[in-house]
């Protein structure tokens, strides 16, 4: 099965452009405005409505129940075709969330939950522990990603400081369905380096 690559973080059109022209499979918005590269939901709107079709669109939240709950922004985030939760989100919070879009459900590499089978999803993703949910461009023991395989059979996408230099090492130790990048091909939080973006697409189609 291909390996699949989503590119997180997309902050303006430009990128998302580069990143589609690059081969990637999906781009990821971030909604949390604590984020260095948060976009407000109504420019992420305004993007993906303009993007091709079959490029998958993650709308990228920690802890928004209140969000969830509030019809008006139920309705923007259809737009999306994912939701991507960050936080400390527990299975009835997934479950409520499921019912909109289908979900993400990310875990820190060293914290992941003993019943995985609770959590009503579609894929699972593992990042690098963080108090900033993501973005620290450090990666972690890839080996828990290994032992977090076998405790599943959804999808895992693989996260936490990837970057053209380190990928392949990373896809040949968990072999992931998906690989997920943001600072690894950044020139700065929320602007893609699009030199950066075409190598690590190029890598990850070529094993």
């Amino acid at each position: 099965m291909p390996l699949r690559v989503k590119i997180c973080g997309i902050t303006n059109r430009i990128d998302a452009e580069a990143a589609i022209a690059a081969g990637a499979d999906a781009l990821g918005f971030i909604l949390y405005d604590k984020s260095k590269r948060f976009i407000p939901i109504e420019a992420a709107m305004h993007i993906v409505e303009t993007l091709p079709p079959f490029v998958q669109t993650v709308a990228v939240t920690v802890n928004a129940m209140r969000e969830f709950t509030n019809l008006g922004w139920r309705k923007q985030l259809k737009t999306f075709n994912l939701a991507q939760l960050h936080g400390l989100e527990s299975p009835v919070h997934v479950r409520a969330v499921s019912k909109y879009l289908p979900v993400i459900k990310v875990f820190p590499a060293d914290q992941t939950a003993t019943a995985l089978e609770a959590y009503e999803v579609s894929a699972f993703m593992l990042d690098t522990p963080s108090k900033d949910h993501g973005g620290t461009g450090r990666i972690f023991d890839w080996n828990l990603a290994v032992e977090f395989k076998k405790r599943t059979r959804k999808p895992l996408i693989l996260s936490g400081g990837l970057n053209p230099e380190n990928v392949a090492k990373a896809v040949e130790i968990v072999h992931p369905y998906a690989v997920d990048v943001s600072s690894g091909v950044e020139a700065s939080p929320g602007k893609k380096d699009h030199a950066k973006l075409r190598d690590f697409i190029q890598i990850c189609k070529s094993l």
